[in-house]
């Protein structure tokens, strides 16, 4: 009986499982996305209502002849396409960034009222202004958005600075003013309606080189500001207490994180329109891939918002031929399933 209670005692307990291995970020990886964002920008240049051959996209871009390809690419395609990744870039980088910063899986840049107080600025410019051209949109649109976000940032601010939660608040209720203030404008005036139809819905056509220059700007900024952002950011997440007693200062780093979202999301909404779901479903894809490390999130952020924008835009060239669907409807259908599918088929919404 001692016998069998020893051995009972002295069995080895069973093995652990072993752990699967944390996801991180690699160089391999950003270069494996660059290559795809480079090809899908190609597809962008050759597919359309006239296709044409990749070699051909390939010799008229570097060396223009004049046919009727050459007018083609660089008149139409291409400021088109530099446009979308350039939006898509700047939308993936301030989703992680807005994400990051409030701890919440399920914020966007739109919650910091950027995109209600860009399209309230468009439709004064075009009551009150008579603007027409996108070039006057871009502009008002990025005044609208600056000063939304800066009223969001005032009202949710407390004597310790930005609080994630006050900001989010405060800019669902400014969002809400706002776009109760824009639809009272566009309802008194049919013209302003139609005109403010045709940015609102979200789109890169028609959009030359001009509006790209605009808001490059801003832009390059806004990923200088998330570059500083990002590895302050992974201090954020283990809580404001913690990351003061490791040397980051909180408040500075929100204002910094902040305003990299204001300025990445007032320019890609100037030149594009607002743009739903982009900005909330690239950084959980891009988690998938890198892990939590924010210093990798916000390159790969930036190159998968590029790449599904890009997609997204050449997707709604084909499926209406002759005609075409505006990028941010193909958007809207393309990401209400796939969100719907991480939520419901990971846990990358866990930050």
């Amino acid at each position: 009986m001692r016998t069998s209670m020893t051995t009972i005692a002295t069995a080895p307990d069973a093995a652990p499982a072993t752990p699967r291995p944390a996801r991180r970020g690699s160089l391999r990886g950003v270069l494996v996305l660059t290559g795809l964002l480079v090809f899908a920008g190609l597809l962008s240049l050759a597919i359309g209502s006239r296709n044409i051959p990749l070699s051909t996209v390939v010799d008229v871009l570097f060396d223009p002849d004049g046919s009727d390809a050459s007018t083609i690419v660089h008149g139409l395609r291409l400021p088109r396409t530099v446009l979308a990744i350039a939006v898509g870039v700047a939308l993936g980088v301030a989703g992680a960034l807005m994400q990051g910063h409030t701890r919440n899986p399920l914020a966007e840049p739109g919650l910091l009222g950027v995109e209600a107080g860009a399209a309230f600025a468009v439709v004064i410019g075009i009551y009150a202004f008579g603007v027409t051209d996108l070039t006057g949109y871009a502009w008002f649109s990025l005044v609208g958005a600056g000063l939304a976000a800066a009223a969001v940032f005032t009202i949710g601010s407390t004597r310790g600075g930005p609080d994630p939660v006050s900001l989010v608040l405060a800019g669902m209720a400014i969002s809400a003013l706002l776009y109760a203030l824009t639809q009272v404008v566009v309802l008194r005036d049919v013209d302003t309606l139609d005109a403010y139809r045709f940015w609102a819905v979200g789109s890169v056509a028609g959009r030359g080189m001009d509006v790209f220059w605009q808001v490059l700007p801003f832009i390059l900024v806004g990923l200088l500001l998330a570059a500083f952002s990002a590895s302050t950011l992974n201090l954020l997440q283990l809580g404001d207490d913690v990351a003061s007693s490791l040397g980051l200062h909180p408040m500075r780093a929100k204002i910094i994180g902040v305003l990299g979202v204001m300025m990445l999301t007032g320019a890609a909404t100037a030149a594009c329109g607002p743009i739903a779901f982009l900005g909330l479903v690239v950084p959980h894809v891009a988690r998938f891939f890198s892990g939590i490390d924010y210093r990798w999130v916000i390159p790969y952020s930036a190159l998968l918002g590029g790449l599904l924008l890009v997609v997204a835009d050449v997707v709604g060239r084909v499926v209406v031929r002759p005609g075409e669907l505006q990028v941010g409807i193909v958007m809207a259908m393309l990401g209400g399933p796939v969100f719907i599918y991480l939520v419901r088929r990971t846990r990358m919404v866990r930050i």
